[in-house]
């Protein structure tokens, strides 16, 4: 074989495998998510508000989930509706079912 083809060949496998670990390292560079809060950090109350759970999401209970749970901020979501992944100790989020009845209470 040829010198010139060799290095072709040497030049194309190595641009290969440089392609490839540049799409593993994209894999292994994905952070984790973050850990469930501890004890000491500050969460949004969601273990204090299970007798919502059922109830419908009223304006009323709404307001009283809101000054019950002490949280930052309340996301309502519905059936469907896409929201962010992003975790967030501080964030109620409010799950509702297709009657408008709140089915889970959870910090993220």
């Amino acid at each position: 074989m040829h010198a010139f083809a060799r290095n072709s060949i040497r030049c194309s496998l190595t641009a290969a495998i440089l392609a490839l670990s540049a799409c593993a390292g994209d894999e292994a560079a994905r952070p984790s998510p973050p850990p469930p809060p501890t004890a000491g950090e500050p969460g949004c109350g969601a273990d204090r508000l299970g007798a919502y759970i059922g109830k419908p999401a009223s304006d009323d209970n709404l307001a009283a989930i809101r000054k019950e749970s002490g949280a930052n901020a309340i996301r309502v979501i519905k059936p469907g509706m896409a929201v962010t992944m992003d975790y967030r100790p501080d964030r109620l989020n409010v799950e509702l079912d297709d009657a408008g009845r709140i089915t889970a209470l959870r910090c993220s």
